[in-house]
């Protein structure tokens, strides 16, 4: 287990104007306005908030700026942002709006270079790699886009390259496990956490308090959750949504947050149970 300070990191996917939370990284369903949710994770407590445009690979932009300037002027823990960084102006751009770091993708898979640059140029610290999991054939496989485009890259190779090229973090997202609630991959946490001494983030399956233990005694640094988060305050808000412009309202529309049954926690609970099993955390 890690004896650095866990770290409790909600993640928010957005597209366009809009929260959006899907089940293996597809079928994205509207939940809201980010801000809402961004503002509300900090006053319970989070250590850190991971944002994510969910679209931007698609689109060839990272559009978070905006919201990254505002979000900073009343949140005051570390932000990290990632989608859609191709170049180093990219990284430049979102760091200026307010980020502390940034996570790499899809173009760290493209041009492995960029991280080298980054790192040079910003530092190790506040560059990121975000590994999108797929397991195939009994492979962890990477992928990018969200799960989309699958690659032959092995996982745990892929994390020992970005070591070499000095990348000062590591993000495993799951997409098999994603949004499904079905707990988490330990053999993939166990596996990373045996190959690289960096910082490592685990996200996909939580469902419980348990979950997350397990994801600390299994040697990672912060456990980064999405659905039991936003599920828990979707409730509290009554699905409210004032921007429909662009994404799946089906399901706030049809009042389904009532009568389905999430597996959902506050960040205030968590943190609670996690300080009673004597979990070094904030």
């Amino acid at each position: 287990m890690s004896t650095s300070t866990f770290r409790i990191i909600p993640r928010l996917d957005i597209k366009g104007p809009n929260l959006v939370k899907g089940i293996k990284l597809e079928g994205l369903r509207a939940l809201g306005d980010p801000k809402d949710y961004l503002i509300k994770y900090y006053e319970e407590d989070a250590d850190e908030l991971i944002i994510q445009d969910v679209v931007a690979s698609l689109y060839n932009r990272n559009n978070l700026s905006k919201i990254i300037e505002y979000i900073t002027s009343k949140v005051f823990i570390p932000i990290t942002v990632g989608g859609g960084l191709r170049s180093i102006d990219d990284i430049e751009n979102i760091l200026r709006s307010g980020a502390d770091k940034v996570s790499i993708n899809s173009q760290g898979i493209k041009n492995p270079e960029i991280i080298t640059n980054s790192v040079s140029q910003f530092g190790s610290s506040t560059i990121a790699l975000s590994i999108e999991v797929i397991k195939y054939e009994n492979r962890y496989l990477a992928s990018y886009d969200n799960g989309r485009e699958l690659t032959e890259i092995n996982v745990f190779d892929w994390i020992k390259n970005a070591e070499e090229l000095g990348i000062g973090e590591i993000i495993l997202t799951n997409v098999d496990f994603d949004g499904t609630s079905k707990g988490i991959d330990k053999k993939l946490i166990s596996k990373a956490r045996e190959i690289t001494n960096l910082p490592l983030l685990y996200h996909g399956g939580v469902s419980s308090f348990e979950d997350v233990y397990n994801i600390y005694d299994l040697g990672c640094n912060g456990a980064v959750i999405a659905s039991c988060f936003h599920y828990h305050y979707l409730k509290k808000i009554n699905g409210h949504i004032e921007n429909k412009v662009e994404g799946n309202f089906d399901f706030i529309k049809n009042n389904i947050t009532k009568n389905y049954n999430f597996n959902s926690f506050s960040i205030y609970d968590l943190k609670y149970f996690m300080k009673s099993k004597k979990v070094n955390i904030r």
